[in-house]
This record gives C-alpha cells, sequence and structure tokens, in this order.
C-alpha cells in the first residue's frame, strides 16, 4: 500500500484559540481538506485574508478517488501556485477511442489545436493534488501568510447567527468553540455541516453499480481515455480504463442493481473481473476498490446566511465526465475573489448571491450532462438500448452519428451567461469569450496569457491604448497590453475578424465585459456591475 496513506501531513497541534477564555472570532473558516477545501484556503491567503482549516483528519484521502483533471481546473492551479506539480507528476492525455462489443467505433482529440500551455485533461490521484495543495499552503505559510491548518478537529455543532457561525470542535484533547464570520463547507458528499443545519440534497439516484478497481501493472496500453458499452468481458454492462501515474489503472466495470456491494469488494471476486477484461496471465496487484452509484443532485442554494458550501457538499454528479471535483475547483474560483471584496468593505454582501447564482448555473449544466451521460451508458428499458445500439453502429460508419454517442461528456467550465455580474458585449467578437465565459489561453508577447491573468481586475486590451489602471471605490484595474499581432492564436480567439478589442477580466478569469474600442466611464460602469455595486450606487 502507498506510504502516502499513512503519513500525517498536518497533525494535531494544539491551538491558541483552545485555550481562549470566549471563542475566538475568526475571519474565515474552512471545513475539510480536501483539493476543494485547500484551494479555497490557499486562494484567500494568497489574497491576504486570515483563513483557518478544519479537518477530522490528518492525512490525504485514501484511495485514488478523483483523477481526472480538466484543463481548466488545471489553469486555476496555475493561478493558485501548484498547477506545475500536478502536471509534472500526471499523466497527460488529449485523446480517447470508444468501443462497442469487441470493435473500435471511433476516436477523438479534445484539444487538437496548438497554443495552450495545458492539456484536455491529466491523470492523478487525488492523494497526490492534496498532498501538493498542502505543500503549496506551507509555502504560503513560510511567507507568512496567516492560514491555519488543524488536523484532528472535528465540527460536532453549528450555530447560525445573523453576522457569524459557531463552531464546536472535538479534539484528542477535549472540545473547544469557535466563531467565524463565514463558514465555507468543503466536507464532501455526505457533507456533517449539511447535515447539522438539516439541509438536503434535491435530484437523482440512479439505480447502477460501479466498480471501481485501480490495479498497478506493466502495461502497454497507450495513454488514452478506453471506453467500452457491451465488452466481451462484461456483457451488457459498460467498462472505462485510465492510467494514472505509478503505474497505477483505474478500471470501472458496471455491475448492475441487484448486487451484494460486499461481496463484490472482495478481492476473490475482483481479480476474475480483472482477468476476464486483461486476460488470464496478466500481472496485477490491487491499489484500491470501490463501489460508486450514480447520484446527480445538489442543494437548493449553496448560501445560508454566513455558511456557503461548495464542492461535493453543495453537489453531486456522477464520476463519468470528470465534473465533480473539477466543478469544484471552480467553485472556488468563483466564491474567494468576492469574500475578499465583501470582507474588505469594497462590494455588498449581496455579492455573493452571484455565486450561489453562477455556481448553481454550472452545477445544473453539470447535472444535465452526467444524467444524460447515465441514461446513454445505462439504458432504462430495452427500447432504450436498441437505440443505443443503434447509435453505436452508425457511429461507427458515419461521423454525424458520433455526438449522439455519451460515454459521460467530459468537463468543460461553464460559461455564465444571464449572471448579474455580466456586463456590455461587442457585436463581430468570438462567441466563445463572451461575458461570462472564462479567459482561452493562448501565447502572448510575453508568456502564456491565462498566467499573465487572474487574482485582480484587469483590462485586457488587443491592439488598443488603455491606461496602465483604472480606479473606482476602492477596487483597482489593471492592464494587460498586448500588441494587435503578437499572437495568430490570440488574434483568432480573441478578436475574430476584428482589428482590437478591449476585455474587463474578473478575478477569476472570467470575461466580465467586453468593447472593441476603450471608453472610461464604460468599463467603470461594467466594473460596478461586476462587483455588484450597482444597486448600491443608485441607492
Amino acid at each position: 500500500m502507498n506510504k502516502i496513506f499513512e503519513t500525517p501531513l498536518y497533525a494535531y497541534q494544539r491551538s491558541e484559540d483552545q485555550d481562549a477564555l470566549m471563542p475566538v472570532r475568526r475571519k474565515v473558516v474552512i471545513v475539510g481538506a480536501g483539493p476543494v477545501g485547500l484551494a479555497a484556503a490557499i486562494d484567500l491567503a494568497m489574497q491576504d485574508v486570515p483563513v483557518v482549516v478544519l479537518d477530522d483528519n490528518d492525512k490525504v484521502s485514501f484511495g485514488s478517488r478523483a483523477i481526472c483533471f480538466a484543463k481548466r481546473p488545471l489553469e486555476i492551479l496555475d493561478r493558485l501556485g501548484c498547477g506545475q506539480a500536478a502536471v509534472d507528476k500526471g499523466v497527460l492525455w488529449n485523446k480517447g477511442k470508444v468501443f462497442f462489443d469487441e470493435r473500435e467505433i471511433y476516436n477523438f482529440n479534445l484539444l487538437a489545436e496548438d497554443g495552450h500551455k495545458r492539456p484536455a485533461f491529466i491523470n492523478l490521484q487525488q492523494y497526490y493534488l492534496e498532498q501538493f495543495l498542502v505543500e503549496r499552503l506551507r509555502e504560503l505559510q513560510a511567507e507568512g501568510k496567516d492560514i491555519d491548518l488543524r488536523g484532528n478537529n472535528k465540527v460536532s455543532a453549528i450555530g447560525r447567527h445573523d453576522d457569524f457561525v459557531i463552531l464546536e470542535i472535538d479534539t484528542p484533547e477535549g472540545p473547544y468553540n469557535l466563531e467565524a464570520d463565514w463558514l465555507i463547507a468543503c466536507d464532501g458528499a455526505n457533507s456533517p455541516t449539511r447535515r447539522m443545519l438539516g439541509l438536503d440534497f434535491i435530484g437523482r439516484v440512479f439505480e447502477d453499480n460501479f466498480l471501481i478497481a485501480d490495479t498497478v501493472m506493466e502495461a502497454e496500453f497507450p495513454t488514452e481515455r478506453w471506453f467500452w458499452f457491451d465488452p466481451p468481458f462484461n456483457r451488457g454492462q459498460s467498462a472505462l480504463l485510465h492510467k494514472q501515474p505509478d503505474n497505477v489503472w483505474r478500471i470501472d466495470l458496471q455491475l448492475g442493481w441487484d448486487i451484494d456491494r460486499e461481496e463484490e469488494m472482495k478481492p476473490e471476486n475482483v481479480i476474475p473481473r480483472l482477468k476476464a477484461m486483461l486476460g488470464e496471465d496478466a500481472k496485477f496487484e490491487l491499489d484500491w476498490v470501490s463501489i460508486y452509484t450514480f447520484q446527480c443532485r445538489r442543494m437548493e442554494s449553496f448560501r445560508h446566511g454566513r455558511v456557503l458550501f461548495a464542492g461535493d457538499s453543495a453537489h453531486q454528479v456522477s464520476p463519468f465526465g470528470a465534473r465533480g471535483a473539477n466543478s469544484g475547483l471552480q467553485d472556488t474560483d468563483n466564491l474567494c475573489w468576492k469574500l475578499k471584496l465583501v470582507l474588505n468593505g469594497l462590494a455588498p454582501e449581496s455579492l455573493l448571491d452571484s455565486y450561489d447564482q453562477e455556481r448553481i448555473y454550472g452545477a445544473d449544466e453539470n447535472i444535465l450532462n452526467s444524467t444524460r451521460s447515465t441514461d446513454f451508458i445505462t439504458p432504462k428499458s430495452e427500447t432504450s438500448r436498441i437505440f443505443r445500439n443503434a447509435v453505436l453502429d452508425l457511429a461507427e460508419q458515419f461521423e454525424f452519428a458520433r455526438p449522439l454517442v455519451n460515454s459521460g461528456r467530459l468537463s468543460v467550465p461553464s460559461i455564465f451567461d444571464g449572471s448579474v455580474l455580466n456586463g456590455p458585449d461587442a457585436k463581430g467578437l468570438p462567441v466563445n469569450l463572451r461575458p461570462g465565459a472564462p479567459a482561452i489561453d493562448a501565447p502572448t508577447d510575453q508568456g502564456w496569457l491565462c498566467d499573465r491573468l487572474g487574482n485582480r481586475f484587469q483590462l485586457l486590451a488587443i491592439g488598443v491604448d488603455v491606461p496602465d489602471h483604472l480606479e473606482d471605490g476602492g477596487i483597482v484595474i489593471e492592464a494587460v497590453k498586448i500588441p494587435a499581432g503578437a499572437s495568430p492564436e490570440l488574434a483568432g480567439r480573441y478578436l475574430g475578424d476584428a482589428k482590437q478589442a478591449v476585455y474587463l477580466m474578473r478575478p477569476d478569469q472570467h470575461v466580465a465585459a467586453r468593447w472593441l474600442r476603450f471608453d472610461k466611464s464604460a468599463v467603470l460602469a461594467a466594473l460596478r456591475t461586476a462587483t455588484g455595486r450597482i444597486k448600491e450606487q443608485a441607492k
């Protein structure tokens, strides 16, 4: 077994808060030190927001769990300062193949064009990502950032008030109370925070079970995503194969609904299934085994007063499509800059309602795609199965049928159409970079574009002269100036047929507004919209 599971990364240490006569008030407390909670803590600490992270464990998560991390979350990790470590360790991939029975019916490339720093996906065990995030957190501590990670601190009770939250926390040395101006719950699909507040999920649980078998073996399979419908080694079901670091291969096998989960997880039952797939002579070791059920659900609201939910504690999707951890990182990416402005008194508290709006929009998009994937992978009637199989047969010969095949629509970032934070749009610019969209990377005259964006409001000026800085209500906009002919990839992605453009970029690298020319009053009005200050100003 990998020793990383056994090594405490943030062992329990008594904090000064436990010796205080009255509960200490902290600005932000995060519950959960998984990838989402750690990312939120790092993001806030980088913006000089003091933060405490509580976790009832002191180690990385057991088992590889989430393994597929998409291009957009990798760019978020770059912004947080640990993307390169993840990419260096991860298995990079852009391509995949889809099989029906024993036949390859088609293959695909998720990032066919050049001019991107990051690949479409990397495969990386969740425990490695957690390790890299903790290491980055320690770097920030060494730089003097106020970020406190407390292991073996289990939240056992929560009380909500209008302007703060009070927590009762159990430790090896007894309980203590702690107050928080804001609480961010990142404590997973079975969120104790959600349960203690009497909140629940809405959505669907699908009647099917899938076996995860992370298998250590030397194999010559290419670094691609392989998905089978009705393979000979798992008749009437599906299967998935992915390569991870350290010669670990993720194998997912559909089992059906009426099974004995404990029996199916026993090695004497798992190994024959793997040999049927890999061959009787295959040599391998089991690294981790689990069984999961497809669930597509979310909370009705991600904000409850001073308590904010992110990641699996707020929403769940089926694993096919890699939308779980990826969407969780996009949650915190959306939340932290808004919370920073509210804490600093630069934006009204109502700005946080846009987190609820935008990330529920993203969650609903993920749930819709995951539900459709699940319905295609696991037909609920014989008629549905006949239709599904006909589509697969057509896809082998005709390209028009391939978009109908759904082996798990893979994670893409949401474009927040209709967001209250969106400003004006200019006609003639590429539609996929409209207000609400995340930045698309491209080479520039001074390195990769996404490396130059983020953590503050910026004016991306392509072929347009703009001031170096603008300011409104204490919020500064910095200019990122790029010559119009600096990069054909950037011009194609950001200008289209236009000669020049100006983009107002949010701290999370999403487009707030865009124009064909610079207009100071228009830019400042869009900034007020993007920070939720239009209504405040109207008062």
